[in-house]
């Protein structure tokens, strides 16, 4: 199992790396760094947040419900988010 931490990928990866390429010297990752660490938590919890967006509008889509005021209000809420991930990958290394 010492090949597998040092490899930085999950156990599953290791495994179907090995059984995939008939080998099981596995090149280890470069570690992330704490920025990028950070980065890929944001783009994360930002996917969770354009998930509920879109539940959001399609409910109200369905329902009949969907006004104006509200499709504009999502698109700003969009329009957001994607200003604030512009603003920070410059500094992903």
């Amino acid at each position: 199992m010492s090949k597998v931490g040092a490899s930085g990928l999950t156990p599953s990866e290791f495994f179907r790396q090995c059984v995939l390429t008939n080998r099981t010297q596995i090149v280890q990752r470069p570690r992330a760094t704490p920025e990028r660490q950070r980065i890929v938590y944001v783009i994360n919890k930002t996917g969770n947040n354009i998930n509920q967006l879109a539940h959001v509008a399609n409910s109200a889509r369905v329902s009949g419900r969907l006004s104006e005021s509200t499709f504009v209000a999502l698109v700003d809420e969009l329009e957001m988010i994607t200003q604030l991930l512009k603003a920070h990958l410059h500094r992903v290394d």
